[in-house]
This record gives C-alpha cells, sequence and structure tokens, in this order.
C-alpha cells in the first residue's frame, strides 16, 4: 500500500475524510462502490477530474470539503468502504500451485486497463490484462502485474466533418495519479539499468494498486537518461519499430530486474503477448551466472514460464531483422554464455537460417513450457499457425492450448442489472458466478422486471448519445441543423444497436453500410433501429481510417442524422455505457481472424444479446437460443464473403431481431425477446467471466 501518498493526502483533507485518500490509491474502489461515493461528493467535478479520484480530491473546493465532512452518511459511507479494502488487502492469501507472496504469479504485458483515469491502454489485450488483475485480487492470488508507464498513453482521437480521423496525445501529471514512486532503502526512488540499442537505461517503477494486487510500471523519464531514452515509455504502440522494440526490451528484461529489485521470485512468469518475451531469458542470465549452462537454464526457466498468444493476425506477430536485435539487446548472449546465432534462433522457425527475421510469437513460444490460446477456435488456429515451429509434432500435438477470455462481472455489469441479479440469485453469487447452477435462478425473474432493467439500461445511453453526438458535431464544426439533429437523436424505445471495438479493416466495419440502401431502410418502420458506433484506427491504419470515414458519407441520408452516431475517443468509460445499454452487441470479423473478443460478453452480463460472426468466443458460445450467429464459410474470395455476411448479417435484423423486439405481449413485454436474453444469461454468464478463466489458468496453466 502506498501509505506516504496516502498520509500526504490524507493530511490536506478534513479529518473525517481521511479514509478517501486510502480508498483513492487503491483501484479496488473502481468496482465496489467507491464511484457512487466519490461522485455524490461534487458530481461535475468529478467528470472533470476524468473519474481520477486523487485528482478529485486534490481539486475539491475548501467549501466541497467541508459540506462532505458535515455529511453523516458520506462520512460513513466512506469509513465502511475504506475498512472493506483494508479487510481484503489484509486477507490471508489463496493458495495458487507453487505460488506465494514472495513467489507470485508476475504477470507481464505492454498495456493495462484499470480504469479510465489510468490511460494505459489501447484495446482488448489491455481490458484482458486489467480484469486478470482485478479477478487475482477478488480471489486473493499472489499475483503482480508488470507493465511500462506511459506519460502520453495511447492517442485521442478527432474526427473532422468528412470523418478523417486526427490524433493527438495528452501527458499525465504522475503526481496526480494513483500510483506511488517506489523507493529504496536510501528513500530515493528505486531504479534499476536496462542495456537498450548499447546504451544503459535506468528506469524507476510506479507502483498502482489494483486490490491486493501491485502493478509495477516502468518509467525511463529519468534525468540521467538521454531525451530519446526517455521518449522510450513515452507512448502506447508508438509508431517507430526501434522505439517498439526498445519498449519490449525494457518491459522483458528490464521488469525481470525490477521484481528482483523489489525482492520478488516470481514461480510464474505469464506472458501475456509477445512484447514481454524477452523476460524469461533475464532469468537464464541469472542461472547461468550461477553456473549452470544456457540449455540447463533455459530448461529450467520453461518450466515456469506461461505464454498467451493473443492474436491470429501476421502484422499483430512482430519481426525483426537479426541486426535490429542484436543492437537493442546488447550484450544479451554474452550474458547466456552463448554466441548471437544461438539467441536469434529462439526467435527464428529455421533456426539455422541467417536471414530470416525474429519474431516475438515465436520466442515467446520457444521460451515458455506452455501456451494458449484465447478461444478454443483461437487454440486450434495458432496451432496450424505456429505448427513449423514443432515439425516432429502431429497437427492436434502442437502444444498450444487455449483458455477463453473472460470478463470481470463486477466491473462490466451496471448496477442496475447487479441490483436484479442480487434479487434473483441469492447472497454470495457473485463469488458463484463461474458454476451453471448459480445462474439457473435466472429462469425466476418475471419478464416485466428483466425488462424494466433493460429500458432503464436503454435509456441511460440514449441520454448519453445525445449528449456525446452533440459534442462532437460541435467539436467538428457541423452545420447546425446536423447538430441541433443530435439533440433528438435515438429513442428510449427503439431497438439500439452497437458496434465498438479497435478499428481494423479484419473487423469489417464497413459490411454495417455495405449495402447502403438495405441498411438504410432498416432505420425507419416497420421495424426501427439505431446504431452506436465508436472505435480508433492505429494512427498509421490508413485503410481502417478510410473505412471509418466511409461511414460518414452517408451522414445527410434519410434518419441517419437521429438514429445513427459515430461517438468519438472510445475509452473504458463508453464502453460500459454501449455494452450495458445496447440491445443487440454486433460482431462480423473476417474469420479466423478474431482471436476471441470480450466486448460481447460483457454484452451478455447486462442481458444484450450478440449478433456475431462464429469467430473467436462466439463460435463456442453460440447454442442457437442464446443470441445470433453468422455461419461465414471460407473462401479464397473476400469480396464473395463479405456480400454473404453483409446480405445474412441484414436478414437476421429484418426478418428475426427486429419482429422479436417489437413483439409485445399486453403489458408491453416482449416475451420471447426476455427468453433469448435469459438463455443468453444463463449459457454465457458462467462461461465467460474472469473467475471462471482465472480458474482455468490455474488449473491448466500454472
Amino acid at each position: 500500500m502506498t501509505d506516504g501518498a496516502v498520509e500526504s493526502l490524507a493530511s490536506q483533507l478534513p479529518e473525517q475524510l481521511a479514509p478517501l485518500s486510502e480508498i483513492a490509491f487503491d483501484y479496488a474502489w473502481s468496482w465496489q462502490g467507491g464511484d457512487e461515493l466519490f461522485r455524490s461528493i461534487a458530481p461535475h467535478r468529478w467528470e472533470l477530474a476524468g473519474e481520477n479520484p486523487v485528482r478529485f480530491l486534490h481539486e475539491l473546493s475548501r467549501d466541497d470539503l467541508e459540506r462532505a465532512a458535515a455529511d453523516p452518511a458520506l462520512v460513513a459511507r466512506a469509513s465502511d468502504l475504506a475498512e472493506r479494502m483494508r479487510a481484503h488487502r489484509q486477507a490471508a492469501a489463496t493458495p495458487a500451485g507453487e505460488a506465494t507472496p514472495d513467489r507470485p504469479i508476475g504477470f507481464f504485458c505492454t498495456e493495462f486497463a484499470i480504469h479510465r483515469s489510468l490511460p494505459l491502454y489501447a484495446g482488448g489485450l489491455g481490458v484482458l490484462a486489467g480484469d486478470i488483475l482485478k479477478e487475482a485480487s477478488d480471489r486473493a492470488l499472489p499475483y503482480v502485474g508488470v507493465g511500462l508507464f506511459y506519460r502520453q498513453g495511447y492517442f485521442r482521437q478527432r474526427v473532422d466533418t468528412s470523418g478523417w480521423q486526427h490524433e493527438y496525445w495528452t501527458e499525465v501529471d504522475p503526481d496526480m495519479l494513483p500510483a506511488q514512486l517506489v523507493a529504496g532503502p536510501d528513500g530515493r526512488p528505486l531504479t534499476v539499468s536496462v542495456p537498450v540499442r548499447r546504451r544503459e537505461v535506468t528506469v524507476q517503477i510506479w507502483r498502482v494498486d489494483v486490490g491486493r494486487v501491485p502493478l509495477y510500471l516502468l518509467d525511463a523519464v529519468r534525468p540521467e537518461n538521454e531525451r530519446a531514452d526517455q521518449w522510450i515509455t513515452m507512448r502506447l504502440y508508438v509508431g517507430d519499430r526501434h522505439f517498439r522494440l526498445a519498449q519490449y526490451a525494457l518491459l522483458g528484461l528490464g521488469g525481470m530486474r525490477a521484481l528482483r529489485a523489489l525482492g520478488l521470485d516470481p514461480a510464474i512468469v505469464h506472458l501475456n503477448e509477445g512484447h514481454a518475451a524477452l523476460a524469461p531469458l533475464e532469468l537464464v542470465s541469472e542461472h547461468v551466472d550461477g553456473g549452470a549452462r544456457f540449455a540447463e537454464a533455459l530448461g529450467s526457466v520453461r518450466r515456469r514460464t506461461v505464454f498467451t498468444t493473443h492474436t491470429p493476425i501476421a502484422a499483430g506477430n512482430e519481426a525483426y531483422t537479426p541486426a535490429e536485435i542484436v543492437d537493442a539487446i546488447g550484450g544479451l548472449p554474452a550474458r547466456l554464455g552463448v554466441d548471437e546465432k544461438e539467441v536469434l534462433g529462439l526467435g527464428r522457425a529455421r533456426p539455422e537460417d541467417p536471414d530470416e527475421p525474429f519474431g516475438m510469437t515465436p520466442l515467446g513460444l520457444r521460451v515458455a513450457g506452455r501456451a494458449n490460446g484465447v478461444s478454443r477456435l483461437h487454440g486450434k488456429v495458432a496451432r496450424d499457425m505456429w505448427r513449423h515451429l514443432y515439425p516432429d509434432a502431429e497437427p492436434d500435438g502442437v502444444p498450444i492450448g487455449h483458455v477463453t477470455n473472460g470478463v470481470h462481472l463486477p466491473t462490466w455489469m451496471a448496477p442496475p442489472m447487479r441490483a436484479l441479479l442480487d434479487r434473483y440469485l441469492g447472497d454470495g453469487w457473485i463469488e458463484r458466478a463461474g458454476t451453471p447452477e448459480t445462474w439457473e435462478a435466472v429462469d425466476s425473474i418475471p419478464d416485466a422486471a428483466l425488462w424494466g432493467v433493460r429500458s432503464e439500461l436503454r435509456g441511460a445511453l440514449v441520454a448519453y448519445a445525445r449528449d456525446r453526438a452533440v459534442t462532437d458535431r460541435l467539436s467538428r464544426g457541423e452545420p447546425v441543423e446536423y447538430v441541433e439533429a443530435g439533440t433528438r437523436a435515438f429513442d428510449v424505445d427503439v431497438l439500439t444497436l452497437g458496434f465498438a471495438r479497435r478499428a481494423t479493416a479484419y473487423k469489417r466495419l464497413y459490411l454495417l453500410t455495405y449495402d447502403a440502401a438495405r441498411a438504410l431502410r432498416l432505420l425507419d418502420q416497420p421495424y426501427p433501429m439505431q446504431l452506436l458506433l465508436a472505435g480508433k484506427p492505429h494512427p498509421a491504419d490508413e485503410e481502417a481510417k478510410r473505412i471509418v470515414q466511409g461511414l460518414f458519407e452517408l451522414k445527410w441520408a434519410p434518419h441517419v442524422s437521429e438514429r445513427v452516431a459515430f461517438l468519438e475517443d472510445y475509452d473504458l468509460e463508453m464502453a460500459k455505457h454501449l455494452v450495458s445499454g445496447c440491445d443487440v452487441w454486433i460482431n462480423v470479423p473476417r474469420p479466423p481472424l478474431e482471436a476471441s473478443g470480450t466486448s460481447g460478453m460483457k454484452a451478455v452480463l447486462n442481458g444484450g444479446l450478440n449478433l456475431s460472426v462464429r469467430d473467436g468466443w462466439w463460435d463456442e458460445a453460440f447454442d442457437g437460443s442464446n443470441g445470433w450467429a453468422i455461419a461465414s464459410p471460407p473462401t479464397g474470395d473476400t469480396h464473395a464473403q463479405d456480400a454473404h455476411d453483409a446480405a445474412a448479417l441484414y436478414d437476421l435484423l429484418e426478418q428475426q431481431i427486429g419482429p422479436l423486439f417489437y413483439d409485445r405481449d399486453a403489458g408491453g413485454v416482449p416475451r420471447g425477446w426476455c427468453a433469448r436474453v435469459k438463455a443468453s444469461l444463463k449459457t454465457n454468464g458462467p462461461r465467460f467471466n474472469a473467475s471462471r478463466m482465472l480458474a482455468d489458468y490455474l488449473r491448466n496453466m500454472y
């Protein structure tokens, strides 16, 4: 716990509000009721602070503080929450194989999505990493997270009137974050040195508390570093490949050195994607220093290393020239007691080929004793994709299994749905959420009550979308009639569709408008629909930018201005609104390029229904009664596949989804729709939450 920062902040608050400082420095507040607590003090100021509790408490006026301190109910709530969070942090750890608090599971990832106030994430990889840390905290597992501290995070998005994306970055103030520099015995920041590009780069370590799980973040912004080296940890997924490789060296080699400096010896090293794949080699070098031979040391480290691959997209599996690798990792081969060829061979399908690039994913697979994809289908795709690394293995014997993703239920289930399930699923159901029996009681929920919650969540989304649509249109400088249409946009009683995710070509956002005339008819009678869109193309992804821009070509068509909105600058907070309020969550990737996906799982938890291509997690989730699926037959003709899948999408919306949503009984309740929502909750609720996911990792991978 970051006691120095807690005490410093507490000293600036009235004595009655001192527990708020302890709460602010532990992100468990974000899923244990802290949002409502902070918001009740000064709602507008909470929004202006970006829901960052440290900044919020620093910026509160004296009048606000005194008013809050004089509110006995608020003071009691703060004291109770602080006590509950403290008790959880101090509880005994849950056994996890060989892992203990001193020898924890070290979870390495290049991005972590903990909360919108800590902008160290870009998309699904970070969201998954954040959910794993949160679930590990809830289960009291001995985990630590290791990542990088990006001063400018990921880019912010602005879209002009033509629909073209413009990027900009904002720098965070570390002193205003729920984070604290780790100090050494001398009271000065604890640092480690990492050889990168033939220079020693010094990194300091920030600690962020995610419940009882510490997240350690490496930061190269130190005065002894050259300006270019300080830039290594400035931005997430920086465009320059040399800087990205330097980031991977800091994350892997530096991350392991940081754990050592903290006195931690991880029993398990979990590499969440290939970015941190150099970390096990740092452990190997320690064994070599102790007298072991390289092969023996590598074998020992493999037994404690787990590698999770997340992407079947070639571009997502980065590869570098031998010269680039040698330049980045400096004297690592010498520390390993081998020549450069042997190290380079770990990242090649053909180790003896001096011209083959060095891949981070092959390296991750070669240094890990256990590997997995992130859905059942992705496990198969990964085995096929990387079979050439295992020439002696049969196709089904390639040693890559799967652990299907899941989402952290307390983070992603909206309070109204949580309250409804609390009434019908019984005390402690959250702790039992990974078992199908827990969800059987969903059948006992009255349809009217379920529909009431769904209507409440849709209404909240409509209010949010109207406000964001108007703000975005004003910022873009749109004509006044288009702006004013935003004030009338959306209807609380209209079927609401959502499509929001990282914008890249294989996600096929363009299928929504593939047949423009047919798409526009969906917005009007007889079964009116409204559509919310969001997503960020990478700054270097010109194709994805053009796909987003293509949406804006229809903005003056009938009903578009009041029934369709592209919401700019997609982030965690927007995602919560969208996955909780949309009736149907659309996902149409080109199979088999979706490793898993998790946004549809979040929609499930809130009573939303999925309409998805059978790819990723939906391939194992769909059973015919719990949503809708598009069978996308493989073909070498991508245009024919697009035409087929777009037609299937429109058919389902027109012929099944729209009629079912608007088929109401005398009380205005769509009984058939509610039956499908219940089927979705019962079948998908227990299978795609983080509790089940982490249980699978403990049983099968750790």
